[in-house]
Parts: structure tokens; sequence; C-alpha cells
């Protein structure tokens, strides 16, 4: 397994060890012992989540406010383009994003550290998506980033993205009164 270190700090890309053959293929998606002995960060996992959307859909870029969650993202079937957001005050990454395909063919994993926003959009015809949380979904706790802001510069691969009513109102980084953002 390999787990790359990326900017901005804290996200980690990691290829695990696929073993295949004829018959298909066996992957671990998560083993701590290993996953730390890789550089992993130590961290407890207690929920798991699964999506599914259709070609053109982004979903993102969501946040906790006062309960960040860590997550460790894949994709079962499918391809998506996924986004990491450094959003912690005083970071020397703030504002900055990493972006990467994870897909059924390259089963690579994306960590996205507490404190950061995290979005995807669906590359394929439709996208199965896994991830490990750090901590529990609150909705009352939720914020966002519009997908789109020029100041972070994202480079989608899409123009026109399907997006949720709450994706289309979220304000840009500049625009959050940066007492609701988390410290570094």
């Amino acid at each position: 397994m390999k787990v790359k270190p990326t900017n901005p700090e804290g996200v980690l890309h990691i290829e695990p060890n696929v073993f295949g053959d004829a018959r298909g293929f066996f992957l671990e998606t998560y083993n701590k012992a290993r996953y730390m002995a890789a550089g992993f960060p130590d961290v407890d996992f207690v929920q798991d989540n699964y999506s599914r959307s259709s070609q053109g859909v982004l979903r993102g870029l969501h946040f906790q406010l006062n309960n960040p969650q860590g997550k460790l993202v894949q994709v079962a079937t499918g391809s998506v383009f996924d986004v990491a957001v450094d959003i912690r005050v005083g970071s020397p990454t703030f504002g900055q994003w990493y972006g990467c395909e994870l897909s059924e063919e390259n089963h690579h994993q994306l960590w996205i550290p507490p404190k950061f926003a995290h979005g995807f959009c669906v590359l394929s015809e439709t996208a199965d998506f896994i991830y490990k949380c750090t901590d529990y979904y609150r909705p009352e706790d939720e914020g966002g980033l519009l997908w789109s802001d020029a100041a972070i510069g994202i480079q989608w691969p899409l123009s026109a993205p399907m997006l949720s009513d709450k994706d289309k109102a979220y304000n840009c980084l500049a625009d959050i009164d940066v007492a609701l953002l988390p410290r570094y």
C-alpha cells in the first residue's frame, strides 16, 4: 500500500494493495494497524455511509461546524472526481484544495481530515460512493462552501453539475464568518 501526503497538508491519497486474478480481486479497504504503519493517522471510525449518484451530480462542498468529521472515502462502482478543501483558519494551506479521480478500476482512497470541506462529482453513468467517518453526522451542525468558489479555483471536470438546492445556496469561503470556521 502507498499512502501519499498531498497539498493541502493532512490530506492523504491512498493506493491499497489489490490482489487479483481471473476470478476477480481482493483488497483491504481498511486495516488500522497496516494503515497506521503506512502513515495513516490513529483515528476511530464511528459511522459508515454509502451513496449512489448519477453522472453529472456534484455533492458538496460539505463540512461539520462543531463536530468535524474525518472521512476515508472510496468508490465501489463507477468513477468520481473527489475534492478536499482546507478551511482551517490559520493553516498555511487555508483555501487550498486537492482533487483526484477515485474509481472502481483504480481502487484509490482519499483521507479527508476533520476541519476540511469535502465534495465529489460523478464522472461515470452512476457511482457508488462509500466512506468511513470519525464522528457522527449531525444535520444541525452542517456547513458548506459554494462548489464554484472562484477564489478556491477547483478545476472540476464538468461545468454544469446537478446540485441540490442546499449546495446551490452555499457561500464562497471569503463570505463565511471566520468565527464559524475551524481553527488550525
